[in-house]
């Protein structure tokens, strides 16, 4: 049963890259793909045919405490789904404000910024945006904000999707050097595996390259050359409004208070986000967005009229692939030193068996993060080695997981919310900007190989 289960796995991505080809929604092979591994893994585990790792790295069977450890096996669902919906939660909160801020044209204040009418130029400016902004409100978040600046300024569709895809490696390049730019990253530091200070000092420069060897050859491709189209209408939607440039400012200071708000109250990530969505969602109940206001245009900008713009599937989507990896997770495939472990970690134990260079494997775990979630190929590597605080594991960790996602499309949560918002072809995306992200990750690990081992000599 335990190889159905991977088997499951395995198909459920396959249609995943396959939805255009096929037609169908990414969200129901994702949906189906997570039900399924669990339900098997519920039937298995009730059977006694394998036993289940919880998230303390503890195997446990039916026998070993008998029909009490059924709870167990709950309990475990349990803490994976309630890290998944921490994801979730604080996805949706970023969204809505987002969206908040789009209802009263805040971005426009933005697009009225960006004079540049150069496509080249433009690439750069957004390219840029990401890499820092991610950095400070996290990939994703840059993502889902960069993404509703270029609805404003591309509206050709096929042009706006080398941009969006483009933004996906500048955000993550950008959050693989912050301690709270990538999910990633936080753990480790969380862990007490990285400081600030060392992560910075040596993983910004390799992060920058992973971002702007990409950027540098796309900018001599010929989607980027000329001038962009601009459309002469005069759309009242493109207007500022009374309350733009105040729920802008105000959206994205409370997105940037996120991490403070972490800092000081040591809660996760998306109480912080809910505080800040509780905040701009009040100030936007009693803003006077408009000359002449009536109480009948305020539903026009509403929170709850942002709600409703939120991509749905997109949050059921990632809810189905987090789940499904958690499943992989928690089912014991094998022994590691005569201790069962999960899936992840026995794959992870003999690919370090399989290839004995350490830096080889971790750049072959951060190719792999494209294709498998980068949180438990971070938490396998991380109950897989025990090197002391800031060593170059730790740091070449957080560099590969962080930028190797951007090798796919559903390789990373920018990249994520990037298909779901743009409705991005997994092969289109494959064929066009895999190998731009591939040669920015690749030359990036050897400059970061070059500055730990050649320049500092650290081990």
């Amino acid at each position: 049963m335990a190889v159905i289960i991977i088997l499951i796995f395995v198909l459920g991505y396959l249609l995943i890259t396959l939805e255009h080809p096929l037609r169908l929604d990414k969200t129901v092979p994702a949906l189906l793909m997570a039900t399924l591994i669990w339900a098997l893994l519920a039937v298995g585990f009730s059977n006694d045919l394998f036993s289940i790792v919880n998230e303390e790295g503890h195997a446990f069977s039916l026998l070993s405490s008998g029909e009490n450890q059924m709870n167990g096996f709950q309990n475990n669902l349990l803490t994976h789904f309630g890290k998944t919906a921490e994801i979730l939660v604080f996805l949706i909160g970023a969204m809505t404000i987002v969206e908040i801020i789009d209802l009263h044209r805040g971005f426009n204040v933005l697009k009225n910024f960006v004079k540049t009418t150069s496509k080249r130029n433009l690439l750069w400016i957004v390219g840029i945006l990401g890499f820092f902004l991610s950095a400070v409100i996290d990939n994703l978040t840059a993502t889902i904000v960069l993404i509703t600046l270029l609805r404003k300024l591309i509206h050709k569709r096929e042009e706006r999707l080398w941009y969006v895809s483009l933004i996906v490696i500048a955000a993550n390049s950008g959050g693989a050097w912050s301690p709270i730019g990538d999910v990633t990253t936080t753990m480790l530091w969380i862990a007490n595996k990285v400081t600030v200070v060392e992560l910075i000092k040596f993983v910004s420069i390799p992060a920058i390259i992973s971002f702007v060897i990409p950027f540098s050859i796309a900018s001599y491709l010929p989607v980027f050359k000329g001038d962009l189209a601009i459309d002469e209408k005069n759309d009242n939607n493109d207007e500022e409004i009374l309350s733009s440039k105040l729920m802008l400012f105000l959206g994205i200071g409370m997105i940037i208070f996120v991490p403070i708000f972490k800092a000081i109250t040591d809660l996760p990530p998306y109480m912080g986000m809910m505080f800040a969505l509780g905040i701009v969602w009040l100030v936007s109940e009693y803003i006077q967005p408009e000359e002449n206001f009536s109480r009948e245009r305020r539903h026009l900008y509403s929170a709850h009229r942002a709600l409703s713009r939120i991509e749905i599937s997109s949050i059921l989507f990632f809810l189905g692939i987090l789940m499904a990896v958690a499943g992989l997770e928690s089912l014991v495939y094998g022994t590691v030193n005569g201790v069962e472990v999960g899936t992840l970690r026995y794959m992870a134990e003999q690919l370090q068996q399989a290839i004995p260079n350490q830096d080889l494997v971790i750049i072959f775990l951060g190719m792999l993060s494209a294709v498998i979630d980068n949180v438990p190929l971070v938490a396998a590597s991380m109950g897989m080695y025990d090197s002391p605080t800031d060593s170059v594991l730790w740091h070449f960790i957080a560099y590969a997981a962080g930028t190797g996602g951007s090798m796919l499309i559903i390789g990373s949560a920018a990249g994520v919310a990037a298909m779901g918002m743009e409705r991005i072809d997994f092969i289109w995306f494959l064929r066009k900007i895999t190998w731009l992200a591939f040669l920015g990750f690749i030359i990036g690990a050897g400059v970061f190989l070059l500055i730990e081992r050649m320049i500092f000599h650290n081990v």
